[in-house]
């Protein structure tokens, strides 16, 4: 790049002898490389021989014109500057030369500091205009990386084995991968530049999807997961992410796509077979139960304390087994979608006094109060089925019973809570240490210490009311430590 005197190399023509030496010393004195000719031929066999950046010409010499070198040199590199020198005479001449390319002239007589100030400028254009063509030259390049870059990208996306969508902030797609065709059961022929709607048409994939591609996602969390049903008999596990750029914008979303189905038939196979193993072995079990009780009853005075004990340990884990297999009913029940079917408008306080109501004899065996406190304010009806609702709190207050000493409280709070109706089972019982919190809810999972050694249960009574309770899209939340006791609430929307 031309930014410094030294680099700059300017041709003097001129078949003035003094003229041209006078030009030569002021432009030496600026530091600038010279060369000079007294002719139009001579120039041009300079010019054949060594590279330059500015011309200084004289319009008047003979043979060759200025003119006439000036036509020549741009027909030779029309990237060099030239710079015109005339007398009074020749000025509409030199103006002519300008319009045909020449950058500026000067009029003789000039004074040195007159020559300074057009070289200057014409050194300050020649910098100019190398940048101008460096910075063009960085785009060209960089925008044919990025093209490589682009091109790179579509390629590694293509041959993703895993289906692949990409949006905009307006929800549009725009990218996707052979592999997204495919496991959505779309042809080939469908192109990107639509709205998703257009590609997938589950509504509540679509408003997630659309969420995350404005940003209004908390991307910090875990990546938001839906399950998708294609053509009746494909599952599909979407999960998807916010695109943030360096100025924390989002551009858009990505989501993949993975094929559960074969997970998915294997967990219908194991509920089918629980439930099968379940549903063989609740006749025998009940009728060795009913038979013991009824040696029990017969029996009693006769045999010895040894015996009794016996019998009565073996009738207390017959009703155990029972206990096991309903709830294993009831979890493939609630897996298999073949529960909450008998959906109808429910007054929530009349269900939740009728449970209170029945609880209450377990609670006073233990000296507990069992309360229910609800809202003076109308509750809504709830649309759901009663018999999983009496699952949900009539699992949660018998939990409350069996983790609570003699003589504790168990408080039912129902009221209203915006859409939704929340449900509280508070207790001051044993509690549960916060790290637990979360696996209680995990299938065959009890917090065993020197409080709940002893209280028997199957483990799968919080698993079931989480079922029923994610299937009415409604959630539930544990408060709770040890030694302080614990709540439980329910939210259900109306």
């Amino acid at each position: 790049m031309v930014d410094t005197a030294d680099s700059l190399k300017i041709l003097v023509v001129d078949d003035e002898r003094d003229i041209r030496e006078g030009v030569e010393r002021i432009l030496k004195r600026m530091e600038y490389g010279v060369l000079t000719a007294g002719c139009g031929e001579e120039a041009l066999t300079i010019l054949g021989k060594e590279s330059v950046d500015l011309a200084i010409l004289d319009l008047k010499m003979p043979g060759m014109d200025g003119m006439e070198l000036h036509q020549r040199i741009r027909d030779l590199d029309e990237n060099i500057i030239v710079i015109i020198i005339t007398g009074y005479a020749t000025i509409e001449t030199a103006i002519e030369a300008m319009k045909q390319g020449a950058y500026d002239f000067i009029p003789k007589p000039f004074e040195p500091e007159h020559l300074r100030i057009v070289v200057r400028r014409a050194h300050e254009k020649l910098r100019l205009k190398i940048e101008a063509e460096a910075l063009q030259a960085e785009r060209a390049r960089t925008l044919m990386d990025l093209d490589m870059e682009k091109s790179r990208i579509r390629t590694i996306l293509e041959s993703l084995p895993t289906a692949v969508l990409v949006t905009n902030t307006s929800g549009e797609v725009v990218l996707m991968n052979p592999a997204f065709l495919q496991s959505l059961d779309l042809t080939d022929s469908v192109t990107a530049g639509n709205k998703l709607e257009a590609y997938v048409a589950d509504e509540g994939f679509c408003e997630m999807v659309l969420k995350l591609s404005r940003g209004e996602c908390d991307n910090s969390a875990d990546a938001p997961t839906y399950e998708l049903v294609v053509s009746g008999n494909k599952y599909l596990m979407a999960r998807g992410q916010s695109v943030i750029n360096e100025n924390n914008e989002c551009m858009g979303a990505v989501v993949t796509f993975a094929n559960i189905t074969s997970l998915k038939m294997l967990d219908q196979l194991k509920s089918e077979f629980v439930a099968k193993v379940s549903h063989e072995l609740r006749s025998p079990l009940s009728t060795i139960h009913e038979q013991l009780a009824m040696v029990l009853k017969e029996a009693s005075g006769h045999e010895t304390d040894v015996d009794q004990h016996l019998i009565e340990r073996a009738k207390e884990k017959t009703h155990a087994l029972i206990s096991l297999i309903g709830d294993l009913l009831d979890l493939s029940r609630i897996e298999a979608g073949g529960i909450s079917h008998n959906i109808q408008s429910i007054q929530i306080g009349d269900l939740l006094k009728s449970i209170v109501d029945f609880m209450k004899v377990r609670a006073q065996s233990k000296n507990q109060l069992l309360s229910l406190e609800l809202s003076p304010e109308t509750m809504p009806h709830l649309t759901a089925d009663p018999m999983a609702l009496e699952s949900i709190f009539g699992n949660l207050v018998a939990n409350a019973i069996n983790y609570s000493p003699q003589g504790a409280g168990i408080v039912v709070k129902a009221a209203p809570d915006g859409k939704y109706i929340k449900v509280q089972v508070t207790d001051n019982g044993f509690g549960i240490a916060p790290k637990y919190h979360q696996q209680i809810f995990e299938r065959f999972y009890r917090v065993k210490d020197a409080n709940t050694r002893y209280i028997t249960g199957t483990g799968l009574g919080l698993p079931i009311v989480k079922g029923l309770v994610d299937s009415m899209n409604g959630s539930i939340k544990l408060d709770s430590d040890v030694g302080k006791g614990s709540t439980f609430t329910v939210l259900l929307p109306v």
